[in-house]
């Protein structure tokens, strides 16, 4: 049955914030606020928090910068998945992943299903894994937010979540890389 393990000690997260909006600055970020306050209760640290437009080239790079710092272990996006012209956060953001995460899609449209119906279409949430990072690329709306990390999030970012989650795997996620500079250099 799945559940927390109270025999293991929970493992702190590194988790930066990509809010990706035309209009917003920090002061009007709800969903960002909504993030960040589910990762502090969770007993995960921000390492980060950034806005940036609905630019693919800016997207890419500030994402890339959470990636490529060590103390950021999962970089979560807001905003951006919709259909309209502006929404280019899946299409900036997959070119970026190693390794797609569908089901992640998957259950988030599933727990979001029950909390706004079929109005859940109108995203395409995705994720992945970039470097050793696991990327995050969630709605717009608060709701969308507060569904993904309820539905999805804690338990697969809580080490003592059973029977697995993804801070187990967290240290073998660059295996692939290293085994790909392994062979070039042979």
């Amino acid at each position: 049955m799945p559940g927390i393990d109270e025999e293991r000690s929970f493992v702190p997260l590194g988790v930066a914030i990509v809010t990706v909006s035309d209009t917003r600055g920090l002061a009007e970020d709800k969903s960002g606020d909504t993030l960040a306050a589910r990762i502090e209760e969770a007993g995960h640290r921000v390492t980060g928090r950034t806005i940036v437009r609905d630019e693919r080239e800016a997207l890419r790079f500030a994402v890339g910068s959470y990636v490529a710092d060590p103390a950021t272990d999962v970089v979560l996006t807001t905003g951006g998945t919709g259909f309209t012209g502006r929404d280019v956060s899946p299409d900036a953001l997959e070119p970026l992943f190693e390794k797609r995460m569908d089901g992640f899609s998957n259950l988030f449209h599933a727990y979001s299903n029950g909390t706004v119906g079929t109005s859940t279409l109108q995203s395409r949430a995705t994720a992945g894994v970039a470097g050793k990072t696991f990327v995050f690329v969630l709605p717009g709306s608060s709701g969308a937010c507060r569904d993904a990390w309820d539905g999805v999030l804690k338990a697969q970012l809580d080490y003592r979540h059973r029977p697995c989650n993804f801070v187990e795997i967290l240290p073998r996620l660059d295996e692939h890389l290293k085994r790909g500079k392994l062979r070039a250099g042979a």
